[in-house]
Order: structure tokens, then sequence, then C-alpha cells
């Protein structure tokens, strides 16, 4: 894996009508990891579900971070409260420990109240990892029930006359009516399974113009993007970019650039629109030429200190994920060659393996830097992604089987 940062630049460049060869099956590229990195991976996979094992009985809430070390708990799960149930999947997908699948549908079901949540644009974060994968891992309709009404919930939230999904802020609230936000690309996954399970058309119809917004106004010339974008409400008329956990309006927040990776691959996946997946290799091109040589993401890749600034793990192992997504929907090798390398530099660098106290995973996570909160501390995001992203090169069928690698 000697390949450089120039060489996947100059090889990955090009529009959506240079993708034209053939993705490779999942197992072919499984078989294609190195032995070396497989040891690695796995080991870290080792790690994670021991860590969890022993962590997991003492949960009665929903992780949201760490202090000390010790995770801090939100009882309605806040907008991170899917990622501990889709956690307790993935290791049981790795261990096959029934007291795992066990506690992963007790957790999913603590999170039956935010079905009817209007004010959030995080249903997808909430339900696709939790009630989505219960319903495909059990098959009890129980789940994919209320999927579908989250996603009922999300659709409140589109503004028609600017095409978006609005991020936060009740229905009735005139703060942040405007306000778009990359992240939210990762939550019209929700919609489109809501749109093949009831057959209706205006699910993945919103989640496609809301990306077609986001596709027009986020990215920048050389392929990074800002965290907001902000529009007039009344009209839909853009206003400009912003930011709220970047450096600034022409940064480029690394977790947001990684949200923007993985959902616009997985929107082209769900609605065949090939412009999306040049918008995908587009963010991923820069972010990877944005890398450092240790591989573990800056929180911002336009900071005045990167590449020598805190880190951010959770923006790697998203990072991770969505390249492995765009290597089989593209068949470029050269995305899933970096994604190896965040994985293998995560496992070997930011696991919480020196610590007797950890009850997290990863550690060297950033959550909102510019407002010191939750400098390099462990999220649960990261924990989820990682286990994901191993066991995306580990036991792609099993992944298939919980979160839907389909092609268009």
């Amino acid at each position: 894996m000697s390949i450089s940062r120039r060489a996947v630049l100059a090889t990955a460049a090009g529009t959506a009508a240079a993708y034209a060869s053939s993705p490779q099956s999942a197992q072919a590229l499984a078989d294609q990891v190195p032995a070396a990195t497989v040891r690695t991976l796995r080991a870290a996979a080792d790690y994670a579900v021991e860590k969890i094992r022993a962590v997991a009985p003492g949960v009665s809430a929903f992780p949201v971070g760490t202090k000390f070390e010790k995770w801090v708990y939100s009882q309605n799960g806040d907008w991170v409260g899917g990622f501990w149930p889709g956690t307790l999947w993935m290791a049981w997908l790795y261990s096959k420990d029934e007291e795992l699948r066990t506690l992963a549908l007790d957790s999913a079901r603590k999170l039956a109240p935010r079905q009817h949540d209007t004010s959030t644009h995080d249903l997808g974060f909430l339900f696709s990892p939790s009630w989505v994968t219960a319903w495909r891992l059990t098959g009890d309709d129980t789940w994919r029930r209320g999927a579908v009404q989250a996603a009922d919930s999300l659709i409140q939230r589109y503004n028609p006359r600017g095409r978006f999904l609005r991020a936060w802020g009740a229905l009735d609230d005139p703060n942040n009516a405007g306000r778009v936000i990359i992240d939210t690309m990762m939550n019209l996954d929700l919609l489109a399974f809501a749109g093949r399970q009831t057959g209706d058309a205006k699910y993945l119809d919103i989640a496609v113009a809301h990306a077609k917004t986001a596709q027009r106004v986020f990215p920048r010339p050389d392929g990074s993007t800002p965290h907001v974008f902000d529009f007039d409400p009344a009209t839909g008329a853009p206003l400009g970019p912003g930011t709220v956990q970047g450096y600034s309006p022409t940064s480029c927040w690394a977790r947001g650039q990684a949200w923007g990776v993985y959902g616009f691959t997985t929107i082209y996946r769900r609605s065949g629109d090939r412009q999306f997946l040049a918008t995908a290799c587009k963010l991923a091109d820069y972010a990877i030429g944005a890398l450092g040589a240790d591989y573990v993401p800056v929180w911002d890749y336009r900071a005045p200190q990167q590449p020598n600034d805190i880190k951010d793990a959770s923006a790697g192992a998203i990072m991770a994920c969505g390249l492995l997504d765009l290597s089989a929907a593209t068949g470029r090798q050269q995305y899933r060659t970096v994604a190896l390398r965040l994985l293998t530099a995560l496992s070997r660098t930011c696991l919480t393996d020196k610590s007797a106290r950890a009850e997290a995973v990863v550690a060297r996570c950033t959550r909102n830097r510019p407002a010191e909160d939750g400098i390099e501390i462990s999220l649960p995001y990261a924990d989820y992604y990682l286990l994901e992203g191993i066991l995306r090169v580990l036991q792609p069928r099993d992944v298939d089987r919980a979160i839907d690698l389909s092609a268009p």
C-alpha cells in the first residue's frame, strides 16, 4: 500500500462520465486486503467487542461523549441515540454474542418516542443504525413501522420553496428556519428506506431534492465544503455559507466533509443519479489531499494550525466508511486504499487500549472545537463507524444485511 495521496487524486479526478468501470463484488474486494491490515483490523474489532461487552450491561441511557474517559448520557438520545444500539448491532455481527443482540434491541426500544419528533433533522442518525438495522436483522415489523413514522416526521421539515430540509429548530420557531447543514446528507437514507417500504415516491423525491440543493450550494470549486448554508425561508433564496462547528464559513470542518462523502455516495446508490457520485468523488478528493501523514484528520482542514492541530478520529472513521462505499460504487481501488489506511491508523493510534478506565473504544475525537466542547474525547459515532468500517472490510455480507449496500 505505497500509493501516494497525489496519485490517488490524479487517478480519481474526472466527472461522472469517467466512472464506467464495473464495481467489484464486496467479497472480491475483501479478499484483496493485505494480511497485515487484516490482523490490525481484527485486533481492533476484538478490542472493541471486549470493551463493549464489559461496558454495555451498565449502560441505561444513550452515550453522547466522555468526561474523564467515562460516558456521559442523554435520556432521550439527543441526536446521537441511534449510535449506541447501532454499535451493539455491529458488535453482535462480529461476535455473534446473543447478549449484545438483546442489548441492542433493548436500547433501540428506548428511542420509540422520537418517531414523532419533528424538531430535528437528525431522525436518520437516530433510526437508521437502530430501528432500520433491527428490522433488517430480525424481520420484526415493529421496527420497520417505527422507522417509516420517523421518516414521516422528517419530511415535515421540508421547505418546498428552497427545496431543502431544515436542520434545526421546531417547525414553528423562526430561528434557523432557513439553515441547512452538510450533516443532513446522512439523514436522507431514512427517507429512501421509507419510500421503498411504502411505495410512495414522495420520500425519495424529497431526499433527492434536498441532495440537489446541497450539491448546488455546498461544494466549492476545490471540493471543500462549509458546515452551514443559509436560505431565506420565506422565498427559498440563497443567502450564503456559514458555520457552527467549523473554524469559519470559508474553512472545511473535517467531520462535515466526511458526512458529505458518505451521504452523497448513499444518495447515489438510492437514486442512481451519477451526478451525486461525481460530487462524492469531488469531496473525497479534497479530503484525501488534506490528510496528514498520520491519516488521522485534524478537526478542520483549513484551521490556521493545521496540520498540527487537534484531531477528530470520528471524521476519519466516517470518511473510511464513505470511501469504502465510494470505491465499491466507482470500482476505483484508490478510494479503498485510503479507507484502509484510515482504519489502520485509527486502529493503531486512536484506541483507548492504553487506559484501564476508558469506557469508549475510540479516543482523540473532537465534538465542537469553536465552542470548546469535547476536545479530543470519545464520541459514540466514532465507535460505531469504526466498527462499521472494519466490518465492511472483514465481513461485507454481514454489513449488507444490516445497512443495505445495494447498488442502484
